[in-house]
């Protein structure tokens, strides 16, 4: 790839360009969390510009101060703005199991490309339909989620391809580390912009709108949904992935889907559950820290940007180590597959729950609420070389398609978490948000230990076609 690609595997570069529209997945996803403080008029303080009760100072005032700053265009509650923020899942949810079909026998190149022009062009128009009315930004956002449902579900089945058992800790880490880059700098970069711009949000929606239609153009150059569509496979890396796909019964031509058997599998239904606990604790915070630094904490929206990225980039750091770990402990055999799979998903699961809840009891200390946000959601990076992998172990061949059903009932808690929390925050008081808080880490717990009863890191029985299977049996 672009005079490098003779001597870095194909899998890398396939991987890579997948963490790239992973991340400006994310990007174009979560950018309207930290443009919203900046679209809507602030309820944090009364009419004569004073702080709410329930809130913390400001760092500073005066005329120049972010005290006196409120550029908000439109006048929206918290429960309109919770509709806003959690519209976008409404379509996501639909196009999950459709997306996973569609990635195993289209194959994962056209789905996931579908799946990212679609929400580009959505970005581009963002300014438009938000100032047609926000009826409009609602319909124009479960567009948006329609076209991101196929993502997840792609990225599954081009893995399967193209991640070997050995490496795949590391290569899937990779991937959907992309989510957490994508939320840096949704974050970082978006808080600085509009404190350069002064509070132009639609610059966001343009360039990250941009951004998607660049990377599409990198991925219809250098994408292959198959190890054997790509025409500057090398021979040895051809065999390699070769042995990898007869060792978990890779099936070149699938026959039907075994609902039956992914219906009734209790280690899949552990991992839905799971999926719940880890999106309801994520969406929690990615769609809402940006709301709560600037109204409740009252950082400047640079401030608000810059440390609403941090836990993401502890999460990249963690996400990063945690997947050579888990690799590492399974090429010494030091763990198995399944008990790997577990510890790591508890440790993401307890960290987070710890973490917010602790940054809810430190109250108006900000550096030490900016902490525990960065240690607990850093633990959540041991999610990735386990609770997202795991898809994987239960089933090679129809990953895409497990991933949509895990993914699609998981996203359910980006529907439920920013309208509830709309309800619970009218007046955007630090004891509504610790409310928040409690639920987000309670749920985080409660779904970790169904995880811990219920789950596997072995290949499941429907996932081999029962044809193949006495094929083996008669060898």
């Amino acid at each position: 790839m672009l005079g490098c690609g003779s001597w870095i595997p194909k899998r890398y570069i396939v991987c890579f360009l997948c963490f790239l529209g992973m991340m400006i997945t994310y990007i174009m996803r979560f950018c309207l969390s930290i443009a919203i403080t900046e679209m809507v008029r602030s309820h944090s303080r009364n009419s004569t510009g004073q702080v709410a009760p329930g809130t913390c100072p400001y760092d500073d005032v005066g005329p120049s101060s972010s005290m006196q700053r409120d550029r908000g265009e439109f006048v929206w509650s918290e429960q309109t703005q919770g509709i806003v923020l959690s519209s976008f899942f409404w379509g996501y949810v639909i196009t999950q199991v459709p997306g996973g079909l569609l990635a195993e026998r289209m194959g994962g190149k056209y789905t996931l490309g579908g799946a990212i022009l679609v929400p580009a062009i959505c970005s581009l128009l963002t300014p438009l339909a938000a100032r047609q009315g926000v009826w409009y930004l609602v319909g124009l956002r479960i567009v948006m989620g329609l076209g991101q449902g196929f993502v997840y579900p792609s990225l599954n089945a081009l893995l399967a391809k193209w991640a070997p058992l050995e490496e795949r800790g590391r290569l899937g880490t990779l991937v959907f580390a992309g989510a957490n880059f994508g939320n840096i700098v949704s974050n970082s970069l978006s808080g600085l912009l509009l404190s350069w711009t002064e509070g132009m949000w639609p610059v966001l929606f343009y360039l990250y709108g941009g951004a998607a239609l660049f990377w599409l153009w990198l991925w219809i150059m250098f994408g292959y949904s198959r190890p054997e569509d790509h025409p500057g496979l090398s021979l040895s890396e051809k065999k390699y992935l070769e042995k990898y796909s007869a060792q978990v019964h890779m099936q070149k031509k699938l026959p039907p889907t075994p609902w039956r058997g992914i219906f009734t599998s209790v280690p899949l239904w552990g991992l839905v559950v799971a999926q719940i606990g880890h999106d309801w604790g994520l969406f929690t915070i990615v769609t809402d820290l940006p709301k709560y630094m600037k109204t409740v904490m009252h950082f400047s929206i640079a401030q608000t940007g810059v440390r609403a990225a941090l836990p993401y980039v502890a999460m990249c750091v963690v996400a990063l180590f945690a997947g050579g770990l888990v690799d590492f402990l399974l090429a010494k055999k030091i763990t198995s597959i399944t008990a790997s799979r577990k510890i790591f998903t508890t440790v993401a699961s307890l960290g987070p729950a710890v973490g917010i809840v602790g940054a809810s009891y430190a109250e108006c200390d900000k550096q030490t609420v900016t902490l525990f946000f960065i240690l607990g959601m850093g633990l959540m990076g041991f999610f990735y070389p386990s609770l997202k992998v795991n898809c994987l172990d239960l089933s090679p061949n129809y990953a895409g398609t497990v991933m949509a059903l895990v993914n699609g009932i998981g996203a359910v808690s980006g529907i439920i978490t920013p309208y509830l929390v709309g309800l619970l925050i009218p007046d955007n008081t630090m004891e509504q948000w610790r409310d928040v808080f409690l639920i987000a880490a309670g749920v985080l717990l409660l779904t970790n230990l169904v995880y811990v009863c219920t789950a596997s890191g072995e290949v499941q029985p429907w996932n081999e076609p029962p044809a193949s299977a006495d094929h083996e049996a008669h060898k």
